[in-house]
């Protein structure tokens, strides 16, 4: 029993970290909720238009995945910018990299919507 009850109260935390994290993000970055507007007008599309479970269940996965691609990049810059604020080949190339992610990853949403459309 005691087991059971540490195991929900550490679920109960990473769900409050978690959605601090969300929170702060949504807060601190633009392109966070640039992307979470764009979702949520994919996300209704998906339900207005003729499409398969599969199809619809597709598109939102993606979406989220975009949503986290942004998290992760936003955990890098933020990384970055604590150790030193002074340029450095290594940090430009990390923080393109946490950018190339969310790029790509929303490269996918739009193939996936290609495919529905024309498919």
């Amino acid at each position: 029993m005691q087991k059971l009850i540490y195991t929900y109260k550490r679920l109960i935390l990473r769900t409050i970290w978690s959605l601090q994290g969300i929170r702060a993000t949504w807060v601190g970055e633009h392109s966070f909720r640039s992307w979470v507007w764009a979702n949520l007008a994919s996300a209704l599309l998906a339900c207005v238009l003729d499409l398969t479970a599969g199809e619809r269940g597709l598109i939102l996965a993606l979406g989220l995945l975009v949503l986290v691609a942004e998290l992760f990049n936003t955990a890098i810059e933020d990384a970055v910018d604590y150790i030193s604020t002074e340029e450095h080949p290594l940090a430009k190339r990390a923080k393109d990299a946490g950018s190339a992610g969310v790029f790509v990853t929303s490269l996918a949403v739009g193939v996936a919507w290609v495919v529905v459309l024309i498919g």
